[in-house]
C-alpha cells in the first residue's frame, strides 16, 4: 500500500529552518556592513569557470548523492558555461550528470551504505515502502512527485526499497528533467537580469510542479 510511504515529515524541519535563518542573517549582516554581494557572486562564478565544465558537471554527478542540493548546480550552470558551450550543451551535460547521480545514489543506498542510510531514514521519521512488481510505478511517482523530502533522501528511500533500477532511472530522470531545465534557465536570467528568462524558468517549474501534483494525486488515489 502506498500509505506506507511517508509523504510528509513527522517532525518540524528544524535543521532546514535553522539553515535558512542563518543564511538570511548572514546576508543581512553583509549588506549592513557594505559588502558588495554582486562582487561576491561574480567571484563565485569566476571560480566555477576556472573549475571548468568537466569539473563542475563531474561534481554535479557525485555530490548531490551525498546530500548537496541539486539547485546549487542547476542555478549557476547556465550563467557559468552558456557563453562557452551554448545553452543546449549546458542543459544536456546537466541532464547527463543528473542521470549519473541518480545511478550513484541508487547504488549507495541499495548496496554500499544501506545500513547507515536505513538508520538515517528511520531517524528522521520516514518509512521505506514495500515494493512489489504491481506497485513499483505508483510508489516511484508518489515519492518523486511529493514536495518536501530532499532529492537525495528520495533516492535513498527508493534504493533501500529495492525499486527496479530501470524503472527507477526512467521515472526519476523524467520527474527531475523539467525542474532542472527550469532552474538552469531561471539562474541564467537572474544573473543576467533577463526578466524574460526568469519568467520562462519559473513558468516551466510551476507548470511542472502543478502537473506532478495532479499525477501524484491520481496514482495515490488509485492505489489507496
Amino acid at each position: 500500500m502506498l500509505t506506507e510511504v511517508v509523504v510528509q515529515k513527522r517532525r518540524v524541519p528544524v535543521v532546514k529552518l535553522a539553515i535558512a535563518a542563518v543564511v538570511l542573517l548572514v546576508g543581512v549582516v553583509l549588506l549592513l556592513r557594505g559588502v558588495d554581494l554582486r562582487a561576491l557572486v561574480q567571484g563565485l562564478m569566476d571560480f566555477i569557470r576556472q573549475v571548468g565544465p568537466w569539473g563542475f558537471f563531474g561534481a554535479m554527478a557525485i555530490l548531490p548523492a551525498f546530500g548537496a542540493p541539486m539547485t546549487a548546480f542547476t542555478i549557476p550552470a547556465g550563467e557559468a558555461f552558456a557563453a562557452q558551450l551554448g545553452m543546449g550543451p549546458v542543459v544536456a551535460l546537466a541532464l547527463l550528470a543528473i542521470a549519473v547521480n541518480l545511478a550513484l545514489a541508487y547504488w549507495l543506498s541499495r548496496y554500499a551504505l544501506r545500513p547507515v542510510l536505513t538508520w538515517l531514514i528511520n531517524r528522521y521519521g520516514y518509512t521505506v515502502p514495500r515494493v512489489t512488481r504491481e506497485n513499483a510505478l505508483n510508489i516511484l511517482l508518489v515519492v518523486r512527485l511529493t514536495p518536501g523530502p530532499p532529492y537525495a533522501l528520495q533516492c535513498f528511500v527508493l534504493g533501500i526499497a529495492e525499486v527496479p533500477f530501470r524503472l527507477y532511472m526512467i521515472v526519476s530522470w523524467l520527474s527531475i528533467l523539467p525542474l532542472a531545465v527550469g532552474a538552469i534557465v531561471l539562474g541564467r536570467g537572474i544573473f543576467n537580469g533577463n526578466i524574460g528568462a526568469v519568467v520562462m524558468g519559473l513558468g516551466v517549474m510551476v507548470v511542472a510542479s502543478i502537473l506532478f501534483q495532479w499525477v501524484r494525486k491520481k496514482y495515490f488515489a488509485r492505489e489507496s
